[in-house]
């Protein structure tokens, strides 16, 4: 089974290889093994939650140890929000297109961790773009400008998805969780506009945002196709 994972890939990769050829004439075991004990630390969500924290600590770091100014760190954040949530978004379309194999297994565990990671950027979005504001007046002042308002509605959004991204919510809601979940595509449209509108510049967003449209447009004609075969 071929693993992905970030900066140690061809590791894991090699390791992974062996394990299938020589684990039972070697006794390869992941629990026992020094390699498969690290390599069971890499794959485990704790440390993905640590990949996902790392730009995030270089980002406080570099806002307090080089004095840089709460609107320089603005941008940053707001961009590995989309970053994030688009990652989370292209998983379903890529289990449709690609089918169960390992490696979109091991994204589909990561999904829920993508999704909120985006909100927690989006709340350290926020928290930057209130210290630079300083004020509730400034706040207040341009709140209804389409680049703002925007961004405020698909943080709320986000908030609502944040919260009821756990198992006791999706037990409590049943059917209508997915149905909540799909807000998720008002919070993209959301974003696209805020990102395109505050910058003034639709190519950096478009750029994030076309792969995600593309792999939901090939998911959509996969479907078609298949009950269009089922029918038939």
């Amino acid at each position: 089974m071929v693993k992905i994972f970030f900066c140690v890939g061809r590791t894991v990769i090699r390791v992974e290889f062996l394990s299938q050829i020589a684990g039972p004439v070697a006794g390869f075991n992941y629990d026992t093994q020094p390699m498969g004990r690290v390599l069971k630390i890499v794959n485990s969500l704790p440390f993905f939650w640590l990949l996902l924290a790392i730009p995030a600590l270089a980002m406080l770091y570099a806002f307090w140890v080089h004095d840089l100014l709460a609107m320089d760190m603005v941008p940053e954040t707001g961009e590995f929000s989309a970053r994030l949530m688009i990652l989370a978004m292209m998983v379903s379309p890529l289990v449709a297109i690609f089918g169960q194999r390992s490696w979109t297994s091991w994204l589909l565990k990561r999904r829920r961790s993508l999704g909120v990671g985006a909100f927690l950027y989006a709340v350290l979005h926020l928290l930057f773009y209130i210290l630079d504001m300083e004020a509730l007046e400034a706040i207040w002042a341009e709140f209804f400008a389409p680049s703002i308002i925007t961004g405020w509605l698909a943080f709320l959004l986000f908030l609502l998805l944040a919260i009821t991204s756990n198992n006791a919510a999706m037990r409590a809601l049943k059917r209508r969780w997915k149905q909540l979940q799909r807000l998720v595509y008002v919070a993209a449209v959301l974003t696209l506009f805020h990102w395109i509108w505050i910058h003034d510049d639709a190519i950096a967003a478009w750029v994030h945002f076309i792969p995600l449209i593309v792999a939901q447009l090939l998911r959509g004609i996969l479907i078609y196709v298949r009950r269009g075969a089922e029918m038939g």
